[in-house]
């Protein structure tokens, strides 16, 4: 994006300036007091067309004033079409000309009154309010064609012919244009001056001078509001859609758009002053710490500007302004505003910068387009500080960069990819991770699972089993694998090994868990000082007995994770995700792509598969967990043909929900009797393991029943969560020394009056 220099201009100077295939023109206005309104001011308007009349190839337009305000290349050539065609009447000043050869002088009187008229119509009114002169015009047309009805010699029909083929030749030539053609439908009852037709035809892109960030900030004419709501400082969320587009709009209005004047100009002296001092690439190993320290000085900055400029502030409102500052400064800009929605899943900033709006996937509404559009600038400076922020290389020979990003209120893992993989140039991935981890709980209120699977896996997570969480890019593979983290007892060890860190490690850390993260190269990365994935699977051998969490089977990693497997890692649970839709897809990856033996890959026990499912419109998407599948031992060649591949609990597309197969009611599990046969409460009772099953389940979903019956939604994370899974093995032990056995009745007797009384203490 070409930025506007920092000299002051006067009023209505104006400059092009090429930036690639675009021709953009700035206009001046910084002491003006009207606002740079072309659908509103006439007078804007028709200096606008007098500037472009002298200008060439014009593709965009942007008013510099406080804010700027930009009109895009759709706008900018119906302007340039306006434009042209004024410049053509002024030019050819012929076509008002008339012969005055055998003209009496009161005829060549009459006769220059009205194209005199025309022609100041054309000249005043045209460029100022195109729509008014058609109509204007038009009328005249109509009432002269009364008029020539009446005539009653020849001559005055011969010369009213003359007059209304010119008034004809006018109105062929203005109605010819877009800016009239798109105005045709809203003309009834409309009245020359008002300028509302121009609203609907005319809408800038408009931003305050310190951001580099376009926004589209008026609410869609056609849409219909579904939600609204606010985050993070006070921006306003509202979410439309369309009944003539499957399209949603996320439209956000930031705190730094409603800013009064004098605010915006302290904003924009405090950038400046504070653009003198770029971060050091050291500064960028702390960020946290960076941008505290930016704060402070921006914070001291601020006040000092208020107090000689005699604005009086309260110290909020200095803190808000300064987080403002921060956020243009050493952040993300917008991004950070999007992230502070816990609502919004995965951000998408396409290529080329400035032609297209950022995308998300939202929670509750799927896929949605934004009203932002980032520029160049902005990109730019994004990849700059993700590559002092992550110490990898972005450039022609390394285009692709992983790296996790850690700001105010959130933490997202981001992906970038440069020329020559991205041939127009910079394109970003933004996948934000919920502060707190997901939980079996929350995911069975999401319908993703149900409470029986949710037991389920909490026996086979105790079961100290090996799980691979397959699905497709966004099926919610690491959320799942992090609720699966929260079901490890916190005395056990956990060893997390990932390139890019997206599981909830800090936060079950900051929960009591004992956690060791592995952070290593990433697949993509051609050089790297950073150890392998291989290397880092093989040396948690050497920790001790731990579980073991991969956040993603990506490459050649997957030999060590299934050496660890075999050679007794295994001890505790070992875990991970690999993308894959079905398990033979898994094997088929592991083994096929990957080179994993046949073997090796037996060391899997269960692989559960997450995948989106679409409804029958296509226009919604609903995560769910559609397999949970055991790997059997006995094949010899293909799991497929051999019968190596056991559904535990299979997706019911009917009910919309996941179901158990025969396998469980029957016993027909190797797992689940592998489990049972090295405990003794289970050891050859498989009523007994299925109990214990049911038993999870029924607490899980009373989690969720006595959440939403107290309206107390916290109950469903993870701090909740995990106290609720010690109190059951608690209960278990004690009733198991008392009564010799494990008493589903009286464990969940008991669990029930502790979060009974657990509920009304929190509510």
């Amino acid at each position: 994006m070409a930025q506007r220099p920092e000299e002051t201009k006067k009023d209505w100077e104006y400059e092009v300036v090429e930036e690639g295939e675009e021709n953009i023109l700035f206009i001046y206005l910084e002491t003006v007091p009207d606002i740079p309104s072309i659908e509103d001011n006439g007078f804007m308007m028709g200096k606008t067309i007098d500037i472009l009349s002298q200008a060439d190839r014009i593709t965009k337009i942007i008013f510099t004033q406080k804010r700027d305000y930009e009109y895009d290349f759709n706008q900018t050539q119906i302007l340039m079409e306006l434009a042209a065609l004024y410049k053509k009447f002024v030019k050819d000043k012929a076509i008002f000309g008339y012969s005055s050869y055998d003209l009496t002088p009161v005829e060549i009187n009459n006769i220059h009154k009205q194209y005199a008229t025309v022609q100041g119509i054309i000249y005043r009114s045209l460029k100022t309010d195109p729509v008014g002169t058609y109509l204007e015009i038009k009328r005249i047309a109509r009432n002269e064609k009364i008029k020539l009805e009446k005539s009653e010699t020849t001559r005055e029909q011969m010369i009213g012919q003359k007059y209304l083929a010119l008034l004809g030749y006018l109105l062929d030539k203005i109605e010819k244009i877009k800016i009239i053609q798109l105005a045709l439908t809203q003309l009834a009852g409309y009245q020359i001056g008002d300028r509302t037709v121009y609203r609907t035809i005319f809408s800038p892109l408009i931003k305050p001078d310190f951001m580099f960030t376009k926004l589209m900030a008026d609410y869609p004419a056609n849409g219909e509001e579904q939600e609204s709501y606010t985050i993070g400082e006070d921006a306003e969320v509202t979410v439309f859609t369309f009944s003539d587009s499957i399209e949603t709009l996320y439209h956000v209005i930031p705190p730094e758009f409603k800013l009064s004047e004098e605010k915006y100009e302290l904003l924009d002296l405090a950038r400046k002053i504070m653009a003198e001092h770029k971060p050091r690439k050291e500064e960028f190993t702390d960020p946290k710490r960076m941008r505290q320290v930016f704060f402070n000085i921006g914070r001291d900055l601020i006040e000092e500007l208020a107090q000689n400029k005699g604005i009086r502030l309260r110290q909020s409102e200095i803190d808000a302004l300064t987080n403002i500052l921060v956020r243009y400064t050493v952040g993300f800009g917008l991004i950070e505003v999007l992230l502070q929605d816990e609502k919004i899943q995965d951000i998408s900033v396409n290529s080329p910068m400035g032609k297209q709006p950022m995308y998300i996937v939202h929670g509750d509404y799927n896929e949605c387009t934004t009203n932002i559009i980032p520029t160049n600038a902005e990109a730019e400076s994004w990849a700059t500080k993700l590559r002092m922020i992550s110490g990898r290389p972005l450039d022609e020979a390394d285009p692709i960069l992983d790296t996790e990003l850690e700001i105010p209120g959130a933490s997202t893992r981001v992906s970038v990819i440069a020329k020559p993989l991205d041939p127009t140039g910079l394109a970003f991935s933004f996948r934000r991770h919920r502060e707190n981890p997901w939980t079996l709980p929350l995911f069975i209120k999401q319908k993703m699972i149900t409470a029986e699977a949710a037991g389920l896996l909490s026996f086979l997570i105790d079961g100290t089993r090996t799980l691979l969480v397959c699905g497709t890019r966004s099926s919610g593979k690491t959320s799942f694998l992090g609720s699966l983290m929260v079901e490890i007892m916190r005395k056990y060890r956990v060893i997390t090994i990932e390139d890019t860190i997206e599981l909830p490690s800090k936060s079950l850390r900051e929960l009591g868990f004992n956690i060791q993260q592995i952070k290593v190269a990433a697949a993509l990365a051609k050089e790297s000082t950073e150890m392998t994935a291989s290397d880092g699977i093989r040396s948690t051998l050497r920790l001790g007995d731990s579980a073991l969490i991969v956040g993603e089977v990506r490459s050649k990693e997957a030999i060590a994770l299934y050496e660890a497997m075999r050679i007794g890692a295994a001890a505790n649970v070992v875990a991970g995700t690999i993308h894959s839709d079905s398990p033979y897809g898994v094997y088929d990856r592991v083994v096929n792509d990957i080179g994993v033996p046949k073997t090796s890959f037996k060391a899997t026990d269960v692989i559960i598969v997450a995948n989106p499912i679409k409804s029958a419109d296509g226009l919604h998407k609903n995560r769910r967990v559609t397999q949970i599948t055991e790997v059997r031992k006995h094949w010899e060649n293909d799991p497929m043909q051999e019968g190596g591949f056991m559904d535990l609990m299979k997706y019911n597309a009917k009910t919309d929900c996941l179901e158990a197969t025969d396998a469980i009611a029957s016993g027909e599990s190797d797992v689940l009797k592998a489990i049972a046969a090295n405990m003794k409460e289970f050891a050859g009772n498989w009523e007994a393991v299925r109990d214990n099953i049911e038993l999870r389940g029924k607490i899980k979903q009373a989690i969720v029943n006595y959440a939403v019956k107290a309206n107390n939604f916290d109950m469903l994370e993870a701090p909740f969560v995990i106290k609720a899974n010690d109190k059951f093995h608690l209960l278990s032990e004690s009733i198991k020394e008392e009564v010799g056995n494990l008493d589903s009745k009286r464990i969940f007797y008991e669990w029930e009056d502790w979060i009974r009384k657990e509920a009304k203490r929190i509510k």
